[in-house]
């Protein structure tokens, strides 16, 4: 007799499982260079920023990312400065040739391992599960809005 595995369905648990695995493994390689995923998250937003920003604005690009706390972001931040992959000019953190290069060594470094956990993966399958991601993303961020303006009243 044979038996036949059905993939399972998509949901918050299966979400939640691939998010942490992929994120362990570029976590193992930030941990070599003593950055965080929060503080690499914050000095990619300062790096692609389209110009200048002030702490509060990459706070708020932070937050639109990974939904945490806003005195976390502020700690990233505060903990890049303190390394020297960011600067303070005037009103605005900057990020330092340091800080560049400590992005491309990282995206380096987890280009193969990235490769690995999605190389094979047919095109019509990343493209389906894109579109699920960006609506489950989309829905998620409206009800985080409502709840917030909820908890402000």
């Amino acid at each position: 007799m044979t038996t036949t595995t059905t993939a399972p369905a998509a949901d918050s648990r299966m979400l939640g499982l691939a998010h942490y695995a992929a994120r362990g493994v570029l976590e193992h390689v930030l941990g070599r260079h003593g950055v965080t995923f929060l503080q690499q998250i914050s000095l990619r937003a300062a790096v692609t920023a389209d110009a200048p920003s002030t702490p509060d604005e990459l706070v708020a690009r932070v937050r639109a990312s990974v939904k945490g706390d806003p005195a976390d972001a502020h700690a990233a931040l505060d903990a890049l400065l303190t390394k020297a992959l960011l600067v303070a000019e005037g009103p605005h953190l900057l990020p330092t040739d340091a800080g560049r290069e400590l992005l491309a060594t990282v995206a380096a470094e987890a280009a193969p391992l990235s490769a690995r956990v999605w190389g094979g993966i047919p095109p019509e399958d990343l493209a389906a599960a894109g579109r699920v991601l960006a609506l489950v993303t989309e829905r998620a961020d409206r009800e985080l809005a409502a709840l917030e303006r909820a908890t402000e009243v």
